[in-house]
């Protein structure tokens, strides 16, 4: 039994007595104690890949923020990896793939992976939910099918994806069915999360913006589709697709539990899009958190306000950086904590 579910309450949207919270990004380097934990691995795949040191970050931000839940310390691109497609991760960069898909040779090279494929991930995922020892539900994750495609065939962060959307005009048979390996072996996944341990489960679509809204939902909006019929039975999936606006409708339909907002969406447009039945999650602009704590009071009113207590779940509209001030991300979750809609 969980001593605090309000977040999956809100998911099944059932009552709550106050508004939950938690933070994409929360274990991290806005944490002293996150990078004394990182500081013990050679670099971020080792950290990833050792269960005991990501069960310890995923704890932290429990202990020291006071979040209404834990979200397992791992990466999506250990999908790829598990895939048969190797990356790393580059100080100050970010991920970077030696290799890429560009043919049907390299299609074809992808395996299906399985939960077994990324044991480390389950491991950590168990020795945290030992840990929490009940005390708030924990959520696994993975990247949506078109975000770890376009790394898979782009090699790196982008601006443009303008090699992975050229993939998608050019190759589209390839396309899909790197999409449809991508979404078997998340599938996998999620099922082995859940197993191990998470109550809860979000899809990360970062890059859905870049793509128009044709090609999101036949690149994108249709693979997350199969991930939740596939997973929904079994724990509450969360779809969190940035800057996908237009989208709202047509995610609220793939029967999520809950759909993550950025921070340029409107509540009151949000709810009338999506509709009563799905939970809203956001969308608090992460650079909020730079300004006083009066400035901070007064925005986060605004929103909780126009949100509602019911079908909601209070986090950011996208994650933490990592120079923002720990205690204002401190007052941030015991204001809303506090605060009575």
């Amino acid at each position: 039994m969980l001593k605090n579910d309000l977040i999956l309450k809100a998911a099944r949207g059932e009552q709550v007595e106050r508004v939950p919270i938690w933070l994409m990004r929360q274990a991290g380097r806005i944490l002293p104690e996150y990078r004394a934990t990182r500081a013990k691995a050679k670099n971020f795949i080792e950290f990833v890949k050792n269960p005991e040191l990501a069960c310890e970050v995923t704890i932290q931000p429990v202990d020291i923020l006071g979040v209404d839940a834990a979200i397992i310390f791992s990466d999506i691109l250990v999908i790829p990896e598990a895939m048969g497609l190797p990356y790393q991760m580059i100080e100050a960069k970010g991920p970077w793939f030696e290799n890429t898909i560009k043919n049907k040779a390299d299609v074809d090279a992808m395996r299906i992976a399985n939960a077994g494929d990324l044991d480390y991930v389950i491991q950590a995922l168990r020795l945290a939910k030992q840990g929490l020892n009940g005390r708030v539900p924990l959520i696994g994750f993975c990247g949506a099918p078109w975000t770890i495609l376009s790394y898979m065939v782009e090699g790196s962060g982008s601006k443009t994806f303008s090699k992975a959307k050229q993939f998608l005009y050019t190759q589209p048979e390839l396309a899909h069915a790197l999409l449809d390996k991508i979404t078997k072996s998340s599938i996998n996944y999620l099922k082995g999360q859940i197993e191990a341990g998470a109550d809860m489960v979000q899809l990360f679509d970062s890059w859905a913006g870049v793509l128009s809204e044709k090609q999101y939902y036949e690149f994108g909006l249709k693979y997350i589709s199969q991930i939740v019929e596939a997973i929904k039975p079994l724990a509450p999936v969360t779809v969190f697709a940035k800057d996908a606006h237009y989208a709202l409708k047509k995610i609220s339909e793939t029967n999520c539990s809950t759909i993550g907002l950025d921070w340029t969406i409107d509540p009151a447009k949000a709810r009338t899009e999506a509709g009563k039945n799905v939970t809203l999650q956001g969308n608090t602009d992460p650079c909020l958190l730079y300004a006083d704590e009066k400035t901070i009071s007064k925005e986060t009113e605004i929103m909780l306000k126009a949100f509602g207590k019911q079908r909601y779940i209070c986090n950011l509209g996208h994650g933490l950086y990592p120079d923002i001030d720990k205690e204002k991300v401190k007052f941030f979750v015991n204001f809303v904590k506090e605060f009575k809609v």
